[in-house]
């Protein structure tokens, strides 16, 4: 069986070459890059698996990275950052990242998380080849196996974390999700009192992705319940 490919994106040697041993020593091919232009590179020709990208590098910022890096892939994203304010994590988060881990970290507990994301994944992936499932609901159109989401014919480019989440309402069109309930859905992991934030950053700008493109009158995918949470705008079902 083959090896998982790992991309390690961290500029200091030192740490690139530790957390690379560490991946080693699970069995994993780990591949050290040491910029932005290199680690999209590999992203184009290798296809990782899961990437493990630092915040701050020489040539770009990580977040940047994150954003190119969801154009051509869907693989999990774990920020490792220095940074431990709340606001530099929901930016992470909305960039595309699945995971964020402050400096200095346990090794074995950035090796759960990889293991964790990766089962999760392929969970998706196994979930995805055993099912053919498409919504379409008045000029949006979400097909479940490819992660494809069109607007008016249109495709539009979602990153994981925001297809999930429309995955979840559309597929529950009827229920209103509390913010803390989405999180815990889409992240599998507990919610804190500040991840709720999180989930607000991703709703809005999903939001903007598929309601502001759409042709159709009163496209409103997504509603919000004051003081309850989210749902899918079910009165759209029979347009």
């Amino acid at each position: 069986m083959a090896k998982e490919k790992i991309l390690v994106v961290d500029d200091e040697a030192a740490i690139n070459k530790l957390v690379c041993s560490y991946l080693q020593r699970e069995q994993f091919n780990a591949i050290p890059a040491y910029n932005g232009a290199d680690a999209m590179e590999i992203v184009r020709e290798e296809n990782p698996d899961l990437i493990i990208l630092d915040i701050m590098l020489t040539d770009t910022e990580g977040t940047s990275l994150s954003l190119d890096i969801r154009k051509i892939s869907n693989a999990p994203i774990i920020f490792l950052s220095a940074r431990t304010q709340e606001i530099d994590k929901i930016i992470a988060l909305s960039a595309g990242g699945d995971d964020y881990m402050t400096k200095p970290f346990m090794p074995g507990e950035l090796i759960a998380r990889v293991k964790a994301h990766l089962r999760r994944q392929n969970s998706l992936s196994r979930q995805a080849k055993q099912e053919q499932i498409v919504y379409e609901v008045a000029g949006l159109k979400v097909d479940v196996n490819s992660h494809e989401v069109y607007v008016d014919g249109k495709e539009v480019n979602l990153t994981v974390k925001e297809f999930e989440i429309l995955k979840l309402l559309i597929e529950n069109p009827r229920k209103v999700f509390p913010a803390s309930q989405i999180f815990e859905t889409v992240w599998k992991t507990n919610c804190m009192d500040n991840d709720t934030k999180t989930v607000m950053v991703y709703i809005s700008t999903l939001r903007k992705k598929i309601e502001y493109k759409s042709s159709t009158p009163n496209s409103n995918y997504i509603i919000s319940v004051r003081g309850v949470g989210y749902k899918f705008n079910h009165s759209l079902l029979n347009e």
